[in-house]
């Protein structure tokens, strides 16, 4: 077995989890079918992790991360405000539509968190990764545009977080991928609506 760095390891594993844990289920994925996965020994594994509380932390980053990569990718400077949301919510659909095992599979795990002792903290350190990942995105988009928010970042990075959790939801359950254009569209324009150029004016949050 090839040496690498322990960081490079630990992606590997995690990679490896995530694929195990979409295909079997978090209940039923051990460390055993993991490392399987990976294809390296269980001592190999138990080296990068500790705990099983590590692993499904390393694997909520980096499903998280995952989301985040294609939605930055795509939210960059446009001719309009609305055309630069409305590219980086459709990047995030594209990927829910693309991977929908790996977005299946956050829902499974903050479920199996809540109800695991000693797992709660997961679940909610997997939301905050949420608000805080939006948040970067609000800031980068902020800043690159000159925009001003009418509500403050974690205000609207943690609506962000609840509103596309529950259209992710819906999607999963209900499909209808023909229907998602029109409620882009909607989305786009509310989101667009708490956002404005320029100085903020009287009673309007800056920051």
């Amino acid at each position: 077995m090839a040496r690498m760095p322990s960081a490079e390891r630990r992606r590997q594993l995690t990679e490896a989890a995530i694929r195990a844990m979409a295909r079997d289920g978090v209940a039923k994925t051990t460390t055993r079918s993991i490392a399987a996965e990976a294809d390296v020994s269980l001592s190999v594994f138990h080296y990068c992790f500790d705990s099983k509380q590590a692993l499904i932390e390393s694997v909520i980053t980096t499903l998280t991360d995952h989301s985040v990569a294609v939605v930055q990718e795509a939210l960059r400077p446009r001719a309009t405000l609305e055309e630069t949301v409305r590219a980086g919510f459709e990047a995030y659909w594209n990927h829910v539509r693309t991977h929908p095992d790996e977005h299946m599979l956050t829902y499974e795990l903050t479920q199996y968190a809540l109800r695991q002792p000693g797992f709660e903290h997961l679940a909610r350190r997997q939301y905050e990764l949420y608000g805080a990942a939006y948040a970067e995105l609000i800031d980068g988009l902020r800043e690159g545009m000159d925009l001003r928010l009418r509500v403050p970042v974690s205000v609207l990075a943690r609506y962000l977080a609840a509103m596309t959790d529950g259209l992710t939801l819906n999607y999963l359950v209900l499909g209808d991928a023909a229907a998602w254009t029109d409620i882009l569209d909607t989305v786009t324009a509310h989101i667009a609506g708490l956002v404005q150029e320029g100085e903020p004016g009287p009673g309007r949050l800056g920051h």
